[in-house]
């Protein structure tokens, strides 16, 4: 008996073979291609570009599913707000986007004293070109049309330098991640 007992717990306690384990979930464009132009607009209606957006380095981009009813994305916007400085350090602007109404977004800014801009893609069009639509919703849900949680690292010109994600909704990369994927980037890149 207690042989097999230290079987299973070795067999337990041992490395995965490389063909179980899992890899880091992989949703939007690839690394190193140019993204689909935003549809998105921020606070005041006007339309945004990745250029507009973007410091001297680039811009980090968050999708978001929503700041009105997802517990989860009002935390992550929320961590997010000491992003700003240290990301200007390295060249970087943040920005969010969901598929919120303007007015939804600006309450939240305002009721959660949110220092960068949180940009409104009404109609998903950003999120459908970026291929993040979570098909998990149907078109009769009230969440039809959010994207899958993800963060993406780009050039000014709009390539792809990095991305983040994580399966599950209910996980979000912290900013350190962010901070930790941008500072690996080869330099010049």
């Amino acid at each position: 008996m207690k042989l097999a007992f230290v079987a299973v717990m070795l067999a337990l306690l041992s490395p995965l073979p490389a063909s179980a384990q899992t890899k880091a979930w992989d949703v939007g464009p690839p690394v190193g291609v140019k993204v689909p132009a935003l549809h998105a607009t921020d606070l005041k209606g006007a339309p945004v570009n990745i250029a507009g957006l973007s410091g001297k380095n680039g811009l980090v981009l968050v999708f978001f599913r929503s700041a009105k009813w997802c517990p989860y994305c009002q935390k992550q916007l929320m961590d997010l707000k000491d992003g700003p400085g240290p990301l200007a350090e390295r060249g970087y602007k943040l920005a969010a986007i969901s598929y919120d109404p303007t007015d939804i977004l600006a309450g939240f800014t305002e009721k959660r004293s949110i220092p960068y801009p949180l940009l409104s893609d009404l109609g998903s069009v950003t999120i459908d070109a970026w291929k993040l639509r979570d098909v998990r919703y149907k078109p009769d849900s009230f969440a039809w049309g959010v994207p899958y949680a993800s963060i993406y690292v780009l050039s000014p010109k709009g390539v792809l330098k990095a991305k983040l994600a994580e399966e599950d909704y209910k996980l979000r990369p912290p900013l350190s991640a962010v901070l930790a994927a941008i500072d690996g980037l080869p330099k010049g890149r």
